[in-house]
């Protein structure tokens, strides 16, 4: 897959594409259905399955007091849009000057002149151009006049609500990350370098891997049953962990991501990490000593092994969540 992060990058030959437009934050099960579409487009007429996406977000150049916490990161949305098929991205920086297009110029100028696109899909309520004028109908409108097609795909809905990058944040947030895996087709995950912690675990409680990530959307505070893949040598393991303030060892401002890897971490220390996030498994709490808290971690512990010897190995290796290391 080709990504370029300028509109000076694109070649000549981008086009022609089927091409999809938008966001995609979190790339989740309504994001997938248009890309699948696009796909099976493509093959069909022989186009290049392409995205335009943007950052930083929209709403952070026009309103940044309402910008979304994002739940993955301009490389990792290309990561996940490449597993479905898509052959190029461009990830275009969202500039004052790329807001004051208008509906037509941003038509015009990008998506046909530069891009090449044959086919645009996009969700029912797409806008787009200054101050959010262009809508679908003025879309396939222009579409007729320059020679694209225009298909809106449907919006996905789980579990009787709709699929929306918002509401897989606030759920999340919530810690219902279970639910949140059906909404994104993957469970969602964190990455970042395994920092040094302060030596407690490995003294008084259990040692684990400290994740510093600088993810913005981050589960509740509580202990939750992953997975955990070094991501420069795409070593795996099953495993448990905690986000949280560290209440037993005292007052904190600082939150920590902890992971206790179930099986033996046999070879060097990871340096970068993604954990998975499967299912809640309790709230965090402060408990009278060290040993209290070890005795609870070692509770958690046989939870997690429970539950994975009864998922099986489809689990224990989640389909969709590592990506390429």
């Amino acid at each position: 897959m080709r990504v370029y992060r300028r509109l000076e990058e694109v070649p000549a030959d981008f086009g022609p594409a089927a091409l999809t437009i938008g966001n995609f934050d979190g790339v989740h099960s309504g994001h997938r259905r248009i890309l699948r579409r696009l796909k099976a487009l493509s093959e069909e007429h022989g186009w290049k399955p392409s995205v335009l996406t943007f950052h930083p977000h929209p709403v952070r150049v026009v309103a940044p007091e309402r910008a979304p916490r994002l739940m993955t990161s301009p490389e990792r949305r290309a990561e996940l849009m490449g597993a479905e098929g898509v052959e190029q991205v461009l990830i275009l920086p969202f500039t004052p000057t790329v807001a004051l297009l208008s509906p037509e110029e941003f038509v015009r100028r990008i998506l046909v002149e530069r891009l090449g696109a044959r086919a645009v899909l996009v969700g029912d309520n797409f806008r787009f151009g200054h101050l959010h004028a262009g809508n679908v109908r003025l879309l396939a409108a222009m579409g007729r006049e320059l020679g694209f097609e225009t298909e809106i795909v449907p919006v996905a809905a789980c579990r009787g609500r709709m699929v929306s990058s918002s509401t897989v944040r606030e759920l999340i947030e919530r810690g219902r990350v279970a639910l949140a895996a059906r909404f994104l087709e993957r469970p969602y995950a964190l990455e970042g370098d395994v920092a040094s912690g302060r030596g407690v675990g490995s003294s008084q409680t259990v040692p684990t891997l400290n994740l510093a990530t600088a993810a913005e959307v981050l589960p509740a505070r509580g202990v939750y049953l992953t997975c955990t893949r070094d991501l420069e040598s795409g070593r795996e393991w099953n495993s448990i962990t905690n986000i949280g303030y560290r209440p037993t060892f005292g007052s904190s401002d600082q939150l920590t991501i902890e992971t206790f890897l179930l099986d033996p971490l046999e070879g060097p220390t990871p340096r970068r990490i993604r954990v998975a996030f499967l299912e809640f498994v309790r709230d965090e709490r402060r408990f009278e000593n060290p040993e209290a808290l070890k005795a609870q971690i070692l509770k958690d512990v046989g939870v997690a092994r429970r539950y994975f010897r009864r998922a099986g190995a489809w689990m224990r290796r989640p389909v969709g969540w590592a990506g390429p290391a």
